[in-house]
């Protein structure tokens, strides 16, 4: 990538394709620090829908000295509009899209045909066999033997196919979950932001020879981390002291029976915490996450129940 490219991108970042965003990755290789390229990157991945981003977005909030500018980059309209471009190509494909006039297809008749020695031959065995009821019996039983082998086939692939079944049921839990893509954060999502980079446990890189402004700005900075980790520790006690939920039985309005009375934390849950719970396998807190939506979003009870029996299933197989 030249320099005329690089600032471009930098202007118009909406325009990045894939071909730009590999590019990057090199240059990121040379330039661990180069944090404008970072920024680029993470556009370009989260325009693809890549499973990299999120691994991506650790990496880059562990390479810069301000979480908060890189949080106001990805929450940021720019961010995640669509490729104004992208979109115009769609809809002039669409337009251009040949209509073939329709055509009325009559009906043909159906003109009898005459009957084929082989079907002649059918027709005489079944006569036989009405005419002679004892070799039918015989053949009968035969059938009977030929059928019950058949079944223990059957069985026997049925058997064998059940763990591609469950494969199969883990990989639709796994879709509908949408495990691996990239997490949306909202403006207002700050706690899932900070949750989301506590528990990647990526530490920021300590660079050589920092300078006095550094050390003034230590202190405000354990302030602010001491609030997170007191954010953290209200949801999660709130998460534990939350009784469990019994399955939904079909046509059964979902009404989980948690005491309302208790201290409410329950405004900083967000579907994207849930999903950050779930990125990292903590499927239980994902679990209580999505219960304590239940309470906060009725209307949705269907979807977060089905999101639940979906997580039962992808921990049930990890385990």
């Amino acid at each position: 990538m030249n320099v005329s490219s690089y600032n471009y991108l930098l202007n118009q970042p909406e325009e990045i394709n894939e071909i730009q965003t590999v590019a990057l990755e090199k240059v990121l290789d040379e330039f661990p620090f180069f944090q404008s390229a970072r920024a680029l990157r993470l556009k370009g991945l989260y325009n693809q829908n890549s499973y990299k981003y999120n691994f991506a977005l650790k990496v880059a909030a562990a390479h810069t000295t301000d979480r908060s500018v890189l949080f106001d980059f990805i929450t940021s309209e720019s961010f995640t509009a669509i490729q104004k471009k992208t979109y115009e190509k769609k809809i002039q494909e669409l337009l251009n899209i040949t209509v073939i006039d329709s055509q009325i297809v009559e009906k043909e008749e159906i003109t009898p045909t005459a009957t084929t020695p082989l079907q002649h031959s059918i027709l005489t065995s079944i006569k036989e066999a009405n005419a002679n009821p004892a070799q039918s019996n015989s053949l009968f039983i035969e059938k009977l033997e030929i059928d019950k082998n058949v079944e223990q086939s059957i069985l026997d692939s049925i058997k064998e196919a059940t763990p591609i079944k469950t494969e199969e049921v883990t990989t639709e839990a796994e879709k509908n979950l949408e495990i691996g893509k990239p997490l949306d954060f909202s403006k207002s999502e700050t706690h899932s932001f900070h949750q989301w980079l506590q528990i990647s446990r990526i530490q920021p890189i300590m660079r050589e020879n920092p300078q006095e402004n550094n050390s003034m700005a230590k202190e405000p900075e354990s302030i602010i981390d001491e609030s997170k980790k007191k954010k953290a520790e209200l949801i999660d006690k709130f998460i534990e002291t939350s009784p469990k939920i019994p399955p939904i039985k079909p046509g059964v309005v979902f009404t989980p029976n948690i005491d309302l009375n208790k201290e409410d934390n329950s405004y900083l849950m967000t579907e994207t915490l849930a999903k950050v719970y779930l990125e990292q396998k903590k499927y239980q807190k994902a679990i209580q996450a999505y219960e304590i939506l239940i309470l906060k979003y009725p209307e949705k009870s269907s979807f977060f129940a089905d999101r639940i029996k979906d997580i039962k299933i992808v921990q049930q197989n990890n385990n």
